[in-house]
């Protein structure tokens, strides 16, 4: 077998979405083509069973949510101090 001993990325597609996953001998990690940001999985939780705690955490926060809004402030723009 050929050792891990280096980042590998790939792309893959799932329900029509691009993702990028990159296997590296300390973690796994999944993010949307394009963004840095994403599931990551230490090896050492996989083997210890902590892997569903941690998975269902991040997806609790929504890594992947299907839309994602943009930010809206109703703020009136900023006036500059009188002297």
């Amino acid at each position: 077998m050929t050792p891990l001993d280096k980042t590998v990325k790939r792309a893959l597609k799932i329900k029509g979405r691009e993702y990028v996953v990159a296997l590296s001998p300390q973690n796994v990690k999944l993010t949307l083509k394009g963004h840095r940001n994403g599931v990551d999985l230490k090896w050492t939780d996989l083997i210890n069973g902590d892997a569903a705690l941690a998975t269902a955490l991040q997806a609790s926060l929504g890594r992947f949510a299907e839309e994602k809004q943009p930010a809206h402030t109703n703020k009136k723009p900023r006036r500059k101090a009188r002297r």
